[in-house]
């Protein structure tokens, strides 16, 4: 039995990079949005939710790309009707 495709772990990770970034920004965005002295209280929730976000698109990312990658490595066999029809 042939190993399932792997997805490219360098490809996965410049494809999330910009995401991380932009979720960091917005942690550093809510931590200094936080009202003195109330830094923790009023940032914490904000944080958690977006690294909650963050969590959901790294897996399903992560798990598109290994579909991917195992589409690309088992081509429609000619005459599957998944494949696409050919007009004359």
């Amino acid at each position: 039995m042939e190993p399932t495709p792997k997805l490219s772990r360098e490809a996965y990770i410049q494809a999330m990079r910009q995401r991380v970034e932009a979720l960091l920004g917005k942690v550093a965005d809510a931590v200094n949005a936080a009202a003195p002295g109330q830094i923790i209280t009023g940032s914490e929730e904000r944080v958690r939710d977006l690294f909650a976000d963050l969590r959901r698109q790294a897996f399903e990312q992560a798990v598109q790309m290994r579909m991917d990658a195992a589409e690309a490595a088992f081509p429609p066999s000619e005459g599957s009707r998944d494949a696409p029809e050919q007009t004359q």
